[in-house]
């Protein structure tokens, strides 16, 4: 009978794959703004397949410049790291190094900016701004002097630009794509209509759950590395709180959209996902150590990709 490899069997690119390019946590989050903006733009008739497939190649290639500066920064901090023990690891065997790292945290950049400068051509000069402001958003969650994400300033920041930005910034290189140059100004109001914005607010709330997820699972690991979450300056209550409030958002929304959005019934599809993320809440309600809240970040991560796979399904359709 074969043994069952453990972390410190892994190869090279496992090491890659399970930890750094994170594809159950980070494909997921970068999928959803794009299918409910790319629901949005079919509703208004304004689809653009390339420039929305630019604008996901884009933010999961930011994703993933986050994911490995915050994990450059933070083997850079803690070289001992408890909580990633893989990565200590596999730097101590030869199988990573932080100059491996930091390069590879400048090649998913200048990727992502290479996306960039086809949307540019794609969509207008707007593009600049979004990019350039969530690649600023991306690096300052765990690099620089102040990094947000050890201030208490993570959550905003995900809702934001997981959410917000992402859905209404995809919504817009498309308009811009099909309309042309008359609707290359990023405030133009076909190019970015009210309800692309509030349409990032369920995919920022349902995202931002999952940070709230990692850092109730992570709280002891951060207080020792002196991270400051919601989780450690307020305590577990208060982050279940905070999630169980997030999901509460994301899953009134579609009633609004039904009321007063100008959308028919369909855009109430993703209710169907309420049972999968009750079950998710009550992972986080109840479970407290960090080896049981592990799988319940790609739990959340799925109910994200399918609440909005729906919600965009439902919004494309005329009412």
């Amino acid at each position: 009978m074969n043994a069952i490899k453990g972390p410190a069997d892994w190869s090279r690119a496992e090491v890659w794959r399970r930890k750094l390019l994170y594809p159950a946590h980070t494909l997921p989050t970068a999928i959803a703004p794009v299918a409910v903006a790319v629901g949005l733009a079919a509703h208004d008739g304004v689809v653009d397949a390339l420039a929305a497939f630019l604008a996901f190649v884009a933010g999961w290639l930011i994703q993933v410049g986050g994911v490995l500066t915050d994990n450059y920064e933070n083997l850079k901090r803690e070289p001992a790291d408890r909580e990633h023990p893989e990565l200590v690891r596999a730097i101590a065997h030869g199988k990573l190094s932080l100059a491996e790292l930091r390069n590879a945290v400048i090649v998913a950049y200048a990727a992502a900016l290479a996306a960039g400068i086809f949307l540019v051509v794609q969509a207008g000069s707007g593009v600049l701004v979004i990019g350039l402001a969530a690649v600023a958003a991306s690096v300052a969650y765990s690099a620089g002097t102040y990094p947000l994400g050890r201030h208490t300033l993570a959550d905003p920041l995900f809702f934001l630009f997981f959410g917000v930005v992402s859905v209404a910034g995809t919504y817009y290189v498309q308009a811009a794509a099909v309309h042309g140059a008359a609707l290359q100004t990023l405030f133009a109001a076909d190019a970015l209509p009210v309800v692309a914005l509030a349409l990032g607010i369920p995919v920022g709330a349902l995202t931002t759950s999952i940070l709230v997820i990692d850092d109730i699972r992570d709280r002891r690991f951060d207080v020792a590395k002196g991270k400051v979450t919601i989780a450690v300056r307020w305590g577990i209550r208060w982050s279940r709180a905070e999630f169980v409030g997030l999901q509460a958002l994301a899953y009134l929304v579609p009633a609004f959209l039904w009321a007063g959005g100008g959308f028919s019934a369909w855009v109430m599809l993703p209710l169907a996902t309420l049972p999968f993320a009750v079950s998710t809440a009550r992972d986080v309600l109840t479970l407290d150590r960090y080896e049981d809240l592990i799988p319940t970040t790609p739990k959340a991560g799925r109910v994200l990709l399918a609440y909005s796979l729906l919600l965009a399904a439902g919004i494309a359709v005329r009412g």
